[in-house]
């Protein structure tokens, strides 16, 4: 039987509140229990929720059928949750990454020495960890009433792993007080043993906020869905040459394009405005983002 890792605060609290704590997490598809998870009630969902995908394919054409995983099949009931209960808009913003850049690959030879690959998505780490102690609110979660927001003062960063087994999100704790070397070190770790399936529960949940990034694969701009219990997600993709003009001189800069989706009861525009014009100044002038 697999073991529920759960505080004894937790525990405490579920037996108050009369929660099977074994049955909560096998609803949730997860080993770890939390004390918000304790208000979540277990949905079935109705005929009416399913009718559209009732069909008799075959009737059409030759099909064939692939099961999905467990892991699959969890993920997929947390993101249609998370998409119909969170008022969820999406900022696209991009920032100049040339001095970023010009930064990094300086630092390829200590990198090598190292053992340590640098990318970008360190840097990308660092400057949200600094913007998430800038910006408290949106290092925050609601409370399962909706009544209180719940104010961090830890910097969890989540990263999502693309894997053969599904979209995994283990976690870099405490970024905010780890340098680049370290954080680029646990980025290169966490991913690997995700595609491994070797993350630990714990080293999942709990993340003030997650980053998906496609640059790897392509696209310009997407809405990434918002991870509850968490306010915010950070969409990245490939970065792209923009043309800026210098008064009448065009200059070619290399821009990497953000897409920022948020809970819209938490965060409003213009907070989110000012949130990625902060981001994209430390991304800008990475000087800002080491001190």
């Amino acid at each position: 039987m697999t073991e529920i890792i759960a505080s004894p605060s937790t525990r405490r609290l579920a037996r108050e509140k009369n929660v099977d704590i074994a049955a909560l997490a096998k609803s949730l598809g997860r080993t770890t229990i939390a004390p918000e998870d304790l208000d979540r009630t277990p949905s079935t969902p109705q005929a009416a929720d399913t009718a559209f995908w009732d069909v008799d394919h075959a009737q059409y054409g030759p099909v064939s059928e692939e099961p999905m995983s467990r892991f699959a099949q969890v993920a997929a009931r947390n993101m249609a949750a998370a998409q119909s209960l969170i008022p969820a808009v999406t900022h696209h913003d991009r920032a100049d990454v040339t001095a970023m850049e010009t930064f990094r690959q300086s630092l390829k030879p200590e990198a090598e020495a190292r053992g340590v690959k640098l990318t970008a998505l360190a840097f990308h780490v660092v400057a949200l960890a600094r913007s998430l102690r800038r910006f408290g609110r949106f290092n925050a979660s609601l409370s399962a009433d909706g009544q209180r927001l719940i104010l961090k003062d830890y910097v969890h960063i989540g990263i999502a792993v693309d894997t053969p087994h599904g979209l995994m999100v283990p976690v870099i704790r405490d970024a905010d007080r780890k340098g680049l070397w370290q954080i680029a070190a646990e980025i290169a770790d966490l991913a690997a043993r995700a595609q491994a399936r070797k993350i630990k529960p714990d080293e999942m949940g709990g993340a003030s906020m997650t980053i998906t990034n496609l640059g790897g694969i392509g696209g310009t701009a997407f809405s990434p869905i918002v991870n509850p219990p968490e306010v915010a997600i950070l969409g990245i993709t490939r970065t792209e040459t923009v043309t800026v003009w210098d008064g009448d001189t065009p200059r070619p800069v290399p821009m990497v394009p953000l897409d920022l989706s948020y809970d819209h009861r938490v965060i409003n525009g213009a907070d989110a405005a000012r949130f990625m014009a902060h981001y994209c100044g430390l991304i800008a002038d990475p000087r800002n983002m080491l001190i």
